[in-house]
């Protein structure tokens, strides 16, 4: 119930925002992930997320409970890469289908490993976009990432179209 009452609250707080989108180069692919190692109190199961710029834009996110129960934070860690390398994998595709190939190596942002031909970079806490998904943050830490995922309080010439 106190789940709910969050998810309410959230929704009731942010009713009047949207996702504003820019007039961007689609020259890069960059990726924010992080995971709450054991997070879920009564399964003892990871949340990952990840949030996915093409360019200036947010073009996908995820924030979701991971199958089964990891051994390690690092472990953890490894899934949530291994989901967000699986979705810019997805997106390039999609782009190159398009004839729209991205030129530059796909950057993940997460808090301890490395990988192949994606690169894998640390990131502090305090510049982890991807958090806002699954931990209270400060608002005014919660605002400036809110800000950097593009979403905005919608004009009152935009409400209703």
């Amino acid at each position: 119930m106190a789940a709910l009452h969050r998810i309410l609250h959230y929704v009731r707080g942010t009713i009047d925002h949207g996702l504003q989108l820019y007039k961007s180069s689609i020259s890069s692919l960059l990726s924010y992930t992080d995971v709450d190692w054991g997070g879920c109190p009564d399964t003892r199961r990871s949340t990952s997320d990840y949030c996915v710029f093409l360019g200036d834009n947010l073009v996908s996110w995820c924030s979701k409970r991971q199958p089964t129960v990891s051994r390690s934070s690092v472990e953890a860690e490894y899934r949530g890469v291994a989901n967000v390398v699986s979705e810019t994998c997805w997106i390039r595709n999609l782009l190159l289908e398009l004839h729209c190939p991205i030129p530059t190596t796909t950057l993940v942002y997460c808090d301890n490993v490395k990988r192949g031909d994606v690169r894998v970079l640390h990131v502090p806490s305090r510049y982890q976009i991807a958090d806002i998904f699954i931990k209270d943050l400060p608002k005014i830490l919660f605002d400036d990432f809110l800000s950097s995922l593009s979403v905005r309080k919608l004009s009152d010439s935009t409400v209703g179209v």
